[in-house]
């Protein structure tokens, strides 16, 4: 496919740099964690309802990425918890991404979507371009990019990166993930196949490691996709909590963007995650979800939260692991 529209890694490279950021705040709105004087205003109006939690949640965001847009390069809205309230909840995550693309931040929609042929065209369509009607292209809040899984193989990844090729856009391929159930699958021992291209590959049949493949699969489906920032538009998640592994990913995937979860909450540091950047600390984003939405629950935030005004202490939470971050990468 012809690409119609700037290189989405370019573009966020060059946020990082002219904001000297790399802070990727995750917005995953869990309504019992919300501001309760904020929260009730909704349910008086439309009592304990999906809309009233909806309307909380277009407000929680907005006010939440007006707070971190000094701090923050991107924002990864997690699809799930809009998801969760039906057609309304849909309706303040689109509100959503279009705030944030206001706000001047880069949009990762976390949707975790993976499938083959038409199906996976379609999940593209939806979260990467612009769906057509009847001839008509629909304008849609499209995401800069989407997560997507590998486990259907690469023909369930190809429609994603077709799409956004096409259309500007980048998706990070899940390869290692920070959730403590991941060894299991992604630490299997397998035997190294041969190269997905057809070509031969001179570590086939070797002891490797499953997310190891997958990242062989990620490296191939980048090709041709290299921006003038030296990444390509197929990223891929890999955890902060796992440096070791972060490291050696890191080695074999020069040109892949990381997107970095596992910051804060999960246990990870800037120590941890500094493996996961390229030199120069370039090539990644570090994902931090409940430590910064919901910094206002806990100390050193709290004393910044007054009333309903929750703003301060998460944008203190921001600024502080910005300024982590850039130390860590400066050493």
């Amino acid at each position: 496919m012809e690409r119609t529209a700037s290189h989405a890694i370019d573009r966020l490279e060059a946020l990082c740099r002219e904001k000297q950021t790399r802070v990727c705040v995750g917005l995953d709105p869990r309504l019992a964690e919300l501001p309760e004087e904020l929260v009730q205003r909704y349910v008086r109006r439309w009592g304990r309802t999906r809309e009233a939690a909806a309307a909380a949640f277009r407000e929680f965001g907005r006010r939440v990425l007006e707070a971190v847009a000094p701090y923050a390069a991107a924002v990864k809205l997690q699809s799930a918890f809009y998801e969760e309230y039906g057609p309304a909840g849909i309706a303040a995550l689109e509100e959503t991404i279009r705030l944030a693309r206001a706000a001047g931040l880069w949009v990762i929609l976390d949707a975790k979507r993976g499938d083959i042929g038409s199906t996976a065209e379609a999940y593209s369509r939806a979260y990467l371009g612009e769906p057509e009607l009847w001839g008509k292209e629909r304008s849609a809040p499209a995401a800069d990019a989407l997560t997507v899984h590998p486990y259907l193989g690469e023909e369930g990844l190809l429609p994603f990166v077709e799409t956004c090729r096409c259309r500007g856009r980048a998706v990070f391929v899940l390869v290692r993930t920070s959730n403590p159930g991941a060894d299991r699958l992604q630490n299997l021992p397998v035997r190294w196949p041969e190269a997905a291209s057809g070509g031969q590959n001179p570590g086939a049949g070797r002891e490797a490691r499953l997310y190891q493949v997958v990242a062989e699969w990620v490296a191939e489906l980048g090709r041709g996709g290299r921006g003038r920032a030296g990444f390509t538009d197929v990223g891929a998640v890999v955890a902060g909590t796992a440096p070791q592994e972060a490291a050696h990913l890191r080695a074999l995937l020069p040109e892949t963007f990381f997107l970095v979860p596992g910051y804060g909450a999960q246990g990870a540091g800037p120590a941890e995650v500094k493996a996961a950047f390229a030199p120069g600390g370039t090539g990644a984003v570090v994902n931090s979800s409940r430590g910064l939405i919901f910094a206002y629950r806990r100390e050193p935030y709290r004393e910044l939260y007054r009333g309903e005004e929750f703003e301060p202490a998460v944008a203190e939470a921001a600024r502080q692991m910005r300024d982590e971050l850039n130390a860590a990468l400066k050493g």
